[in-house]
């Protein structure tokens, strides 16, 4: 009688998980968001941004990092992008250090141009395409 009762409660247990975990394995769940770094400038002091075109999904994040001489900063260009960019824009100056800047959930699917206010003469943009 001992060893039923045990081979239930495995049971029941063995059964509670698998069905938990299928919860984790179906269509419903979401896909964690992403960080994607990109360098301000580099330590040669070329004024780029590194990589200069980067993929990303909605809802990830960008970090820019300074590895140049600064200062920099990124503002996006409406003109030039899919989808709103009001809220994107990051124009205080960074010396040091980095920000993130976090594409909303639903950012619409399409290339987001962006430049270095101070730099964007001497062709310091970038590409961001947001993956639908």
């Amino acid at each position: 009688m001992r060893f039923i009762q045990s081979f239930l409660l495995g049971l029941t247990t063995t059964l509670a998980v698998l069905l938990v975990m299928g919860g984790f394995w179906s269509g419903s769940s979401t896909a964690l968001a992403a960080t994607v770094t990109v360098q301000m400038g580099t330590p040669a002091g070329m004024l780029v941004f590194e990589p200069a075109e980067i993929a990303i999904a909605p809802g990830d994040t960008v970090h820019y990092e300074v590895a140049g001489v600064p200062p920099h900063n990124v503002v996006f260009d409406p003109g030039n992008s899919a989808g709103d960019v009001s809220g994107l824009s990051h124009p205080a100056f960074a010396m040091s250090g980095g920000f993130d800047i976090s594409f909303p959930a639903d950012a619409t699917p399409g290339s987001y141009s962006y430049y270095c206010e101070p730099h964007r003469g001497a062709g310091m943009i970038g590409k961001i395409t947001v993956q639908g």
